[in-house]
């Protein structure tokens, strides 16, 4: 029986054979399409390449694309577990021509693969074409010898693909595997069809037509083929199995499942395991890409998935958190086919740990609240939306979370109560999600790529050269040329401008042709070009000339400085905080450094002095910066980090710089730091000069931020500390280093004067008030107006008050800067007649304020004038009076 290791193998070597260049599996995270939350197909990455915006150096790929549904309009999380073919994460086996065969060599191959290669019967196969298709059809009779009734023709947009309302169309046919008789449902187009009898296992779409607003069709000047095979699907059909949870990759993390929690992988938890075991991929991989639990956008959908595997755990009896002991299976399964889980196992395994240990803490209590709720309900009635949307604000609890839990107990959710009550917040998440992927880039950028070749960079060598301006580009268009004062963007065939990427700004500097000069402002890049923003300052620019270009050479140092740093400080806090520390972001700008890090917790000083200091020590060793271009698989066998989710070339970068001892090699003959990094570096760490962290914050969930500052901007920095130091041990009439001494002595005097200042006001407050109390109405009372007495002591001294009247009330009233504390209480014996809140709530409005509350004995207000103190008095003596 192969397995579904074996069979994504056969698969992509089955295409390699046949001319198909293998493409790794892209990141879950689109990079080219903003209206993506996660990769859902294998044809995501080649969207470019089918429209003809972008041209690779291939017309034939095959590909086993990781994917996740769970968020957005592709979103399967509600049925997964209960169902034998919905999934979160699932792999996509797929084959792409752009432009290079079309049907009849798209559907002789697939039928070799499934006959042959996979050796599926081919009386249990039948097809699906649409409708008017009649060129698939044909070729279905004559590649596989189907007959009429096994070539169903349906009139539908289920064999009708569109990438979107306008744009690459076409028909589809679709392959279904009839499982027989003795399982209910009927072929494709039938009654029945929703039955489990007929299932679809491969669809090849042929693009072939392009739509347009208008309604209109034409065919496509480059027609081109994109296939997707589900491998969990197609690997329980080889196995032998009817559902995907029995395939020998799900079985061995639901038994991981079981063993972990001693509990029957058939028994009573079946389903409990089966999510835990869909979760653990989706989680798993949407960390190794990058991907950190949040409150909004992709984060948001990682952290329900987690918390729906959690609480699933939590009903198998799982005490401890039970997710991150499972990662090692997952690892063992998938690691070969994708190295990013081996790479990522540390951190995944830390979020995973520390997630689960925080919603443990809140899980127990929110299903409480649950049961509590239901014990008020009819037997099977809907929970009220209200109540589901206090278990989601209070609690962290998605509403989807809420409805599994009641799906065991055959009860609902009124989901427009819910929905109404979490508008709001919908609508704030709306507005805060920016789309998903990297910005798509303008159609110009495409077109250029096409006609020249990729922007050679030579900064990391030089920052002056010669280059060819390729084209002048405004307003998303080229043009020939561009005068003083217009700004434009600039192509050229090679550059020293660093253009923007990997945390480090773009380099700015000069162009200067024989017609103009330019101001190089800012450098991207799309599409392999390098992307120069430029405002013309002099004559004129034109396409096609050449050009002297110079990079501002102290704004580009100061950078190095800080990226050089950045690699400094990222291995120091490995080696300070451990392993689980992995790199979520950086800015290296020519000012400031900025890093963000896997870490769930603030550093302590003694933490934060450790990393600086060890960044300080590697720099003092002025070792070589070394760089050298290998390929990934080389690098990483190396022991170079790399960022998570990255998209790595042919070839990669790697940087060293720092000894483990400083001995000259290395006891070991290791570096300190080394890196996969395409970044512009110092050439020895001496010119870094000084580190200087200054400060650590949350940047995210499980994400922290350190910022620092490097060279002349630390040492300015530190000079100007030094400054104010001089300046206040000068107030203090103290030396710098008796600075601290002085200041904390000075605190504890203020800290002694000020309690005795509110000792003796308050005694001021008590002096002879059991002889001047007045009888008004048949009881004792008690007034007071006091200054500068805090709002918050006035109850203690009322309830002093009250002791020493013995019965009665009192009223005390504080001026503090013209604003007006009051505070009434009435004794036990008086409360069954008098409310110490009316005494408070009179006072209050002669006082020209409003409220006022508290216990019968005992109330408070505040009002903001407290001139009128004496009026207040009376308006209570007048209240008693009756």
């Amino acid at each position: 029986m192969p397995s579904l290791n074996d069979i994504r193998s056969t698969f992509l070597d089955f295409f390699a054979r046949n001319g198909h260049t293998v493409v790794p599996s892209s990141p879950l995270v689109p990079r080219n399409d903003p209206t993506l939350m996660f990769a859902n197909s294998g044809m995501v990455q080649f969207k470019n390449c089918f429209t003809g915006d972008e041209r690779r150096d291939y017309v034939r790929a095959t590909s086993a694309q990781k994917c996740v549904r769970a968020g957005g309009k592709h979103n399967d999380l509600d049925n997964v577990g209960y169902t034998a073919r919905h999934h979160t994460f699932f792999e996509m086996l797929g084959n792409f021509s752009f432009g290079d065969y079309f049907k009849e060599q798209a559907i002789p191959l697939a039928w070799e693969l499934l006959t042959k290669d996979f050796d599926i019967p081919k009386d249990r196969l039948l097809v699906t074409v649409y409708h008017t298709d009649d060129e698939a059809a044909e070729l279905w009779k004559k590649v596989a010898g189907l007959t009429d009734d096994r070539i169903i023709r349906i009139p539908t947009n289920d064999n009708f693909w569109m990438m979107g309302p306008t744009g690459p169309c076409g028909p589809c046919t679709e392959i279904f595997f009839d499982h027989g008789d003795k399982i209910w449902g009927g072929p494709p187009g039938s009654p029945d069809e929703d039955g489990d009898r007929f299932i679809e296992i491969w669809n090849l779409v042929f693009m072939q037509n392009e739509q347009f607003a208008d309604g209109s069709m034409r065919a496509l000047d480059m027609q081109s083929i994109d296939t997707g095979m589900g491998l969990e699907r197609i690997g329980a059909l080889l196995q032998g199995k009817h559902d995907n949870y029995d395939t020998d990759l799900m079985r061995s993390l639901i038994e991981a499942s079981a063993q972990a929690t001693s509990t029957d992988p058939d028994g009573p938890g079946k389903t409990h395991h089966r999510v835990i075991a869909d979760h653990l991929r989706s989680t798993s991989f949407l960390i190794a890409d990058g991907v950190m639990p949040s409150n909004e956008g992709r984060g948001y959908v990682l952290r329900r998935i987690m918390r729906r595997a959690m609480r699933h755990a939590h009903q198998l009896g799982a005490q401890d958190p039970l997710m991150h002991r499972l990662v090692p299976a997952l690892v063992r399964q998938m690691g070969a086919a994708y190295p990013e889980l081996g790479q990522g196992q540390a951190m995944i395994e830390e979020t995973l740990r520390q997630e689960e240990t925080k919603f443990r803490q809140t899980l127990e209590r929110g299903l409480r609240l649950l049961d509590d709720e239901l014990a008020e309900l009819p037997e099977g009635a809907a929970l009220p939306g209200a109540s589901a949307f206090k278990l989601y604000d209070t609690y962290g609890f998605p509403l989807d979370l809420t409805q599994d839990a009641l799906r065991e107990q055959g009860r609902s959710v009124d989901t427009e109560g819910f929905d109404a009550a979490m508008a709001e917040q919908k609508a704030k998440a709306r507005a805060a999600w920016s789309g998903s992927g990297e910005t798509k880039d303008a159609a110009i950028w495409f077109e250029l790529a096409d006609q020249f070749e990729a922007t050679e960079f030579l900064g990391y060598d030089t920052e002056t050269a010669e280059g060819q301006l390729q084209a002048i580009v405004q307003g998303g268009a080229s043009v020939p040329a561009a005068t003083a004062g217009q700004s434009v963007q600039i192509v050229l065939n090679q550059t020293p401008f660093y253009g923007e990427a990997g945390g480090q700004v773009g380099d700015s500097g000069t162009l200067t042709t024989e017609t103009g000069t330019a101001r190089i402002t800012d450098t991207k890049r799309s599409q392999g070009l390098f992307l120069h923003s430029a405002e013309v300052t002099e004559g004129e620019i034109r396409a096609g000339q050449g050009a002297q270009l110079v990079v501002d050479h102290a704004r580009r140092t100061a950078i190095r400085a800080n990226h050089s740093a950045t690699h400094l400080l990222n291995e120091a806090l490995r080696r300070v905080l451990g392993d689980h520390v992995a790199q979520r972001g950086s800015l290296n700008a020519p000012d400031r450094l900025r890093f963000d890090f896997s870490h769930t917790k603030g550093l302590t000083a003694e933490e934060l002095a450790a990393v600086e200091a060890e960044v300080n020590a590697m720099i003092r060793q002025n070792d070589a910066v070394v760089t050298r271009v290998m390929s990934p698989d080389d690098a990483r066998a190396l022991g170079a980090q790399a960022l998570f989710g990255e998209k790595y070339g042919d070839e990669v970068r790697v940087v060293s710089m720092g000894l483990l001892d400083g001995s000259g090699k290395g006891a070991d003959g290791r570096t300190y730091s080394l890196e996969l990094c395409g970044g512009t570096h110092v050439t020895r760490l001496g010119e870094v000069g000084l580190f200087v962290l200054l400060s650590d914050s949350a940047s995210s969930a499980g994400v922290r931020r350190i910022e620092a500052l490097t060279g002349e901007g630390a040492l300015i920095y530190l000079s100007e500390q030094v400054k104010r130091l001089s300046e206040v041990a000068a107030l203090l009439k103290a030396a710098p280093a008796d600075v601290v001494d002085r200041t904390r002595a000075l605190v504890e005097e203020r800290r002694a004067l000020t309690n005795e200042v509110a000792q003796l006001k308050r005694d001021a407050a008590m002096a002879s008030a059991d002889e001047e109390a007045r009888d008004i109405g048949g009881m004792r009372f008690l007034s007071r107006i006091v200054q500068d007495v805090p709002g918050k002591e006035l109850p203690g001294l009322v309830d002093e008050m009250k002791a020493k009247i013995g019965s009665g009330a009192v009223l005390l009233i504080s001026d503090t800067g013209g604003k007006a504390a009051l505070a009434a209480g009435v004794t036990a014996d008086l409360t069954d007649r008098l409310s110490a809140v009316t005494l408070v709530k009179a006072a209050a409005e002669a006082l020209g304020g409003k409220g006022g509350g508290g216990r019968p004995d005992m109330a408070q207000a505040g009002a903001a004038d407290a001139s009128q103190a004496e009026a207040a008095v009376k308006a209570v003596e007048h209240l008693l009076e009756g």
